[in-house]
């Protein structure tokens, strides 16, 4: 592991860069501001290393840059639907960063704070971060430990949370990847497999209309490899309302329970990527509104479709959805979920 400086916010924050590798070629960096995956390198069938994730070089462009590339998301991560929601009777209000909704935890989320950082060994890095009662609108004080964890061949996330007074968590990272290497074109061709039957349909303003649905027979069935391409210009409400695929996917087997949920594989290059998780859903990102404004790291902007996201999670727009798995995080208790994305080639 290794540690330099990726510059200070204007607030005169001082931002890291950690720099984890390993001896399969997996190299992952993170820098302290979001707790942010600004790249991660693996190996394809020819043995050569590329980075697979989104990104972008300075701390400057992190701080304006409106797609969360590769951040750490919360309080509440995907949309929580009018800005609000009720708890024990009082009703929070939170502010309108998505039409009239609320996304990824407001105008200053989790992506947008400077987390401490502490090395545990060669191979992981602990985050840490105390939510202040009221930030966002969100009750209780809620203190946030992440940690990412360098395996032979995986890179695992740890959430850990406890907070002062009973609130809503939904925690996760939001990494683009392309298989085939940053800036190296649109993912559709990357082929697909989510171990989930059903799917949460939206409305206009992409929250979930309470409706889990069977994605058999629908361009939602991803139950088998399926490219994202193949299907993804259908004549479907769904697909319409989403731009593409921007929709929660409800994972097959007990949530709590470490599982796979997706796998994904891109054929050039022989990469695969399959994500594990203890969380109940998984929402499957596109980069639908990836408009070509962002410059990657290689100099190469991102246009529509050139990452995609796999965000462990609870349901989007739980707190108001109370037929949901819960979100909800009681003082006294502890909140924990385990993602891990492990790489391959074939």
């Amino acid at each position: 592991m290794t540690k330099q400086s990726f510059g200070t916010t204007p607030a005169g924050e001082a931002v890291d860069l950690y720099t984890l590798a390993n001896a399969k070629g997996i190299e992952v960096a993170i820098i302290t501001y979001g707790g942010t995956i600004v790249s991660l390198k693996t190996p394809g069938r020819d043995g050569r290393p590329a980075d697979i994730v989104l990104g972008l070089r300075t701390l400057e462009e992190y701080q304006v840059n409106p797609f969360f590339f590769g951040a750490l998301i919360g309080r509440y991560a995907n949309r929580i639907g009018h800005a609000r929601f009720s708890l024990h009777g009082v009703e929070y209000k939170l502010a309108a960063n998505n039409g009239a909704n609320s996304l990824h935890g407001g105008l200053r989320g989790f992506d947008k704070a400077v987390w401490s950082a502490k090395p545990l060994g060669d191979s992981a890095l602990e985050l840490t971060y105390v939510s202040k009662d009221g930030e966002e609108g969100y009750p209780g004080e809620l203190s946030v430990r992440v940690v990412y964890t360098l395996e032979e061949s995986a890179l695992r996330i740890d959430y850990a949370a406890v907070t002062t007074r009973d609130t809503v968590v939904n925690l996760t990272n939001h990494s683009y990847f392309n298989l085939a290497g940053e800036g190296s074109g649109t993912i559709l061709d990357h082929q697909v497999q989510l171990h989930c039957s059903r799917f949460t349909p939206v409305d206009s303003g992409l929250i979930p209309t309470g409706e889990l649905r069977p994605v058999a027979g629908t361009p939602f069935d991803f139950t088998k490899p399926t490219a994202i391409g193949a299907r993804i210009a259908q004549d479907d409400e769904q697909l319409k309302l989403g731009n593409g695929y921007d929709h929660n996917f409800v994972i097959d087997g007990a949530p709590g329970a470490l599982r796979q949920a997706a796998r994904v594989t891109e054929p050039k290059s022989g990469r695969t990527l399959e994500v594990l998780t203890t969380e109940p859903a998984i929402q499957l990102y596109v980069g639908n509104f990836l408009d070509g404004t962002a410059t990657g790291k290689s100099g190469k902007p991102y246009a529509q479709r050139t990452g995609f996201c796999l965000e462990t999670q609870k349901y989007p727009d739980t707190p108001n959805h109370p037929d949901f798995p819960t979100c909800l995080l009681k003082a006294g208790e502890k909140y924990q979920s385990t993602t891990i994305f492990r790489f391959g080639a074939e």
